[in-house]
């Protein structure tokens, strides 16, 4: 029985329809296509978004460069102000300790007590271990 009704559909001439004016075949269109676009839209928004977070101009990798540029430079500080205080220790020193002055001028300006002889001796050459 099924296979007869099939048959018969198959062999009924259908009607002809006319075509849809343009107008309304482009409104059609446009109802029918406007939630692919707007979701195809939406995911080109989304990655650009998401480049601009990791390759922006305040993005991550940005981020981490100026993060590692600043332990560097804190590191510099913290060696700049040892620096500042060991030698400001050793201004200290040099104005008010007579031995400090006294090793400073024997050791930089060859300074010598009366009936001193100051002997240079060379530097000692490095050795190196061979294999």
């Amino acid at each position: 029985m099924m296979q007869e009704q099939f048959e018969v559909e198959l062999e009924t001439p259908k009607k002809k329809v006319s075509p849809k004016p343009l107008r309304e075949r482009a409104v059609d269109w446009g109802l029918r296509m406007w939630r692919p676009a707007g979701t195809g839209l939406m995911v080109a928004l989304a990655l650009l978004l998401g480049w601009h977070v990791f390759n922006g101009k305040h993005g991550l990798s940005s981020w981490q460069q100026n993060r590692t540029q600043e332990k560097s430079l804190r590191k510099e500080i913290d060696d700049l102000q040892q620096e500042n205080t060991r030698l400001g220790v050793r201004v200290e020193k040099l104005k008010s300790d007579p031995n400090a002055i006294e090793h400073e001028a024997r050791e930089k300006l060859h300074y010598a007590k009366p009936g001193e002889v100051i002997v240079d001796l060379p530097a000692a050459p490095k050795q190196s271990i061979a294999k």
